[in-house]
């Protein structure tokens, strides 16, 4: 055996460089970073937000699911125009104007004409009042509020059929057939899935 030829004893490892990091090496990727933090938590927040605007609808629909479900009993028919009633009051606006006072004629004659604030942005009815909201809205103005809120048109008798609901004898509730009910109460539904706030 030669003895100038190396043993393998003698080998020692090569020393390893330092491992990569995966976190980013320069400013402008923690930035980019931070800003898509910053975008996903704003897309949360306004998730939420839209979330918790939205419960009087949720509230809306169950309820109407559960009228629905009792189609047959008059008392279920009649609650139909109170619940969407109910949920144009609930509807969150930009201004509240037409929520600002309660309307109604014993309201003018308790209250005093220097009571009522008025400023020149205020939304005055046409008497020339109190502000006009839904509450205070019947037949044509109810339809057309309806239909202002709404992507697609709604029956064009639509309120009427609502007071037909609200106002008419037994009899006449009981020999409206089940296919008008049933429009009905799908009219109802997409009106509130489908009615907007910004009108």
């Amino acid at each position: 055996m030669n003895p100038n030829i190396p043993s393998i004893d003698q080998l020692k490892e090569l020393a390893l460089p330092a491992p990569v990091s995966y976190a980013p090496q320069t400013w402008g990727w923690w930035l980019l970073l931070a800003v898509l933090i910053l975008a996903a938590l704003l897309l949360g927040l306004r998730r939420y937000w839209q979330w918790r605007r939205d419960r009087y609808r949720r509230e809306a629909l169950a309820r109407l699911a559960q009228l629905r479900s009792r189609s047959d009993d008059l008392n279920a028919l009649r609650e139909l125009p109170e619940l969407l009633k109910r949920t144009a009051l609930s509807m969150p606006t930009r201004s509240r104007r037409w929520n600002a006072f309660p309307v109604g004629a014993s309201l003018l004659a308790k209250t005093s004409a220097h009571a009522i604030p008025r400023s020149t942005d205020t939304a005055l009815s046409p008497a020339g009042s109190l502000p006009q909201g839904p509450a205070a809205l019947g037949r044509d103005d109810w339809q057309e509020f309806l239909q202002r809120h709404c992507k697609n048109r709604m029956p064009a008798d639509f309120s009427t059929q609502l007071a037909q609901l609200a106002y008419a004898p037994d009899p006449v509730l009981r020999a409206v057939p089940a296919a008008q009910r049933q429009m009905l109460f799908d009219s109802c539904q997409y009106w509130v899935e489908h009615h907007h706030v910004a009108a």
